[in-house]
């Protein structure tokens, strides 16, 4: 599925009208001391799950959508997958239920209209956000993401973080995904700042994965709160 028939999808379900809101327990946020690593000359941080406490949000919606189509799956798959561009995990859906005659399209709609009527609730993950806001103007810092554009950009405005990144790397702006290193590489470039003085926020095993490969410094948050999902 291009990325311009995605953005058709999603420009369309923002035009609808009704939306009914279903409420998720929200995550407890847990007080952390934490603090960048010596020597660290910039900053890259994930956005779902990492900035923002998304993923009971996406979770569900996946699941809606499966549902419709007489399928389920488990948080364990959406873990394996957090990272991954909405597209292939559509895709590896079909696959892994036997989905005969559904389209990555078919899934994909379903599920970006249950994720955006509730992602006016999202809330950012304390713990790190006050990272961003310390470091916010003293080093350089972009998000590094497999989602689309649109998503990442509706997400840091009702969270809003939006103010603190100009450098933004999405699904939309690479050719490899996470764990490739692609997108963290191309945020580095525009940071001008050379990899081993990186640090990624992850909460993925593949965007943990592609810090690592791509010589940065790798720090997992998902221990740093309680998600509900």
């Amino acid at each position: 599925m291009g990325t311009a028939q995605v953005g058709k999808l999603m420009a369309t379900v923002l035009n609808l009208s009704t939306i009914s809101v279903l409420f998720l327990p929200l995550p407890q946020q847990k007080k952390m001391h934490y603090d960048i690593k010596p020597g660290i000359k910039g900053l890259i941080f994930d956005l779902d799950g990492t900035l923002a406490d998304t993923m009971p949000f996406h979770f569900k919606g996946w699941r809606m959508a499966c549902q419709k189509f007489g399928a389920d799956i488990d948080t364990a798959f959406l873990r394996k997958h957090t990272g991954t561009p909405g597209w292939i995990i559509a895709d590896e859906i079909i696959k892994k239920c036997k989905l005969n005659g559904v389209t990555v399209e078919q899934i994909m709609a379903e599920k970006i209209i249950e994720f955006y009527k509730e992602q006016h609730l999202v809330k950012p993950i304390t713990p790190v956000v006050d990272i961003v806001k310390k470091y916010y103007g003293i080093l350089p810092m972009a998000i590094g993401t497999g989602g689309h554009r649109e998503a990442v950009d509706r997400t840091l405005e009702v969270t809003g973080l939006s103010k603190y990144f100009d450098i933004i790397i999405t699904a939309n702006d690479v050719e490899n995904f996470k764990p490739h290193p692609e997108t963290f590489l191309k945020c580095a470039a525009l940071m001008k700042i050379e990899p081993e003085f990186i640090e990624v926020f992850e909460d993925g095993d593949l965007g943990l994965e592609a810090a690592s490969t791509a010589g940065m410094i790798a720090t997992d948050v998902r221990s740093w709160y309680d998600s509900s999902w």
